[in-house]
Parts: C-alpha cells; sequence; structure tokens
C-alpha cells in the first residue's frame, strides 16, 4: 500500500519528480566528471550518456517507447523532454545573445550555414545510396536527416518517403546529436571553440540544436546562446531547402 501510494504521489507530481530525478542525475554526473576525467570531460556531456542508457533499460524494461517515462512514476519524463519544453529551452536561449557579436559573426555566419546543410544533405544522400536507398525521395529524405532529425521527417512527407524511410532519417540525426553532444568538449581546444565567433559557426556547420546546445553547454554556458543561434536557423534553411530546390536537383541527377 505505501508503494501505491508513493507511485500516486509522484504520479500527481509527474514534473516535479521528473525535474528532482534530472537534478540528482546532474550532481552524479559532475561528481564523475570531477573523479573520473578530472574535468576534462565535462558533466553535461556524461549526463547525456547516461541519460541515453537509462532510456534504453527504461525501454527495454517496460517494453514502450518512451523510455523510463513508460514507468508510471516517472510519467513527469515524458513532458518534461516534450517537445514544449524543449522548444521553449531553444527559444530561451535567444536572449543571452549579444547582438553585437552577432554582428560580429556578418558573412561567416551565413557561410557556415549553408555549408552545414548542403554537406551533411550530400553526405547523408551518398550513405543512403551505398545502402541501397536509391530513389529520389529516400535519398533527398535521409540526406536530410543527416542535417538534423527535424530536417528529414519535414523533408521525407513533403516529398512522399516511406515511413522507414523517414525513421532511418530520424534516426540519422539523432546519431548525430548525440555524436555532437558528446565530442564537442573534446575537440573544443583543437578547434578554438572557445568565444562567440567560433560558437555561431559552429552551430552553423553542425547545425543540430540539441546536439550544439548540449556541446557547448559542456563546454562553456556562455557560449550556447550564440551556437543554438545560428542552429536554428540551420534548421530553419533545411527545412526550406530539403523538400524543394535540394530534392528537385537530387531528382534531376538520379531520376525520379
Amino acid at each position: 500500500m505505501d508503494v501505491d501510494i508513493l507511485i500516486s504521489v509522484c504520479e500527481d507530481n509527474g514534473l516535479i519528480v521528473a525535474f528532482a530525478l534530472i537534478g540528482g542525475l546532474m550532481l552524479l554526473s559532475a561528481w564523475l566528471s570531477k573523479v573520473l576525467t578530472r574535468g576534462r570531460l565535462q558533466g553535461s556531456a556524461i549526463a547525456i550518456m547516461l541519460g541515453l542508457v537509462l532510456a534504453y533499460v527504461g525501454g527495454q524494461a517496460t517494453g514502450g517507447e518512451s523510455g523510463l517515462a513508460d514507468f508510471t512514476a516517472l510519467s513527469g519524463l515524458s513532458l518534461m523532454g516534450g517537445a514544449m519544453l524543449r522548444d521553449f529551452a531553444i527559444v530561451s536561449t535567444a536572449y543571452g545573445v549579444d547582438l553585437r557579436e552577432i554582428k560580429q559573426a556578418g558573412l561567416t555566419g551565413v557561410l557556415s550555414i549553408l555549408l552545414g546543410v548542403l554537406v551533411s544533405f550530400f553526405v547523408g544522400s551518398v550513405v543512403a545510396a551505398l545502402f541501397g536507398y536509391t530513389d529520389a525521395a529516400s535519398m533527398a529524405t535521409i540526406g536530410a536527416g543527416a542535417a538534423t532529425y527535424i530536417v528529414g521527417p519535414v523533408t521525407g512527407t513533403a516529398v512522399g518517403a516511406s515511413s522507414d524511410v523517414i525513421a532511418l532519417s530520424v534516426a540519422a540525426g539523432l546519431v548525430k546529436s548525440v555524436v555532437v553532444m558528446v565530442g564537442t568538449p573534446l575537440v573544443a581546444p583543437l578547434i578554438g571553440l572557445n568565444n562567440p565567433k567560433s560558437a555561431m559557426a559552429f552551430g552553423g556547420l553542425l547545425g543540430t540544436t540539441s546536439g550544439v546546445a548540449g556541446g557547448l553547454a559542456a563546454t562553456d554556458k556562455r557560449l550556447v546562446p550564440y551556437g543554438a543561434m545560428t542552429a536554428t536557423f540551420y534548421t530553419g534553411v533545411g527545412c526550406l531547402l530539403g523538400p524543394s530546390l535540394l530534392y528537385v536537383t537530387l531528382r534531376a541527377v538520379v531520376g525520379g
């Protein structure tokens, strides 16, 4: 009975429980970062990896599709990790931007976005073809997914790709996001990722907003608004070009 009462309380206060759980995970990750890596791998990156492991374990244990949120007592995680709070967090980063720094990026920021979308789309399309997806719709969808897991479904739906291909595009985008999250703190010292201008170029080239924001948070929290800003524009440009100019160009090259 006591367990039932506890579960009922957690259900009624799902979002509070979710914040408490994530807060505990962040504390544990910060401790692991200090003890195991001496601060070289930031706690945020460790938290991301632990979160993915827990989500996998939760999915295996419940047979569901929402990870730990499939446990009744932890159902608040589905709200905390849902689109509403995610988009709110992305938009809120803009309030930390210094417009003078954005103006200094100038042409570099614009070129990084265009180059990032085109390179990701090209690489994703080539990989899709190597795995047997040689029609224009599938190549364009997976190529767009290599840009971000948002651009992939938008493009796939617009060009009539199958649900399996759209799922692959989401998977490609998620893998990219995780790699960027975890890898950013490791490569930041090597590429000079330590100022707003480089953060904007970085966000424009890679584009995955969640990956860039998470990676920069683990590197230097002050850089998050700048990287997230160009990464958000990247997503918008990808959604515009993916199902239109890039798809039409690809179809002209490989056929229908």
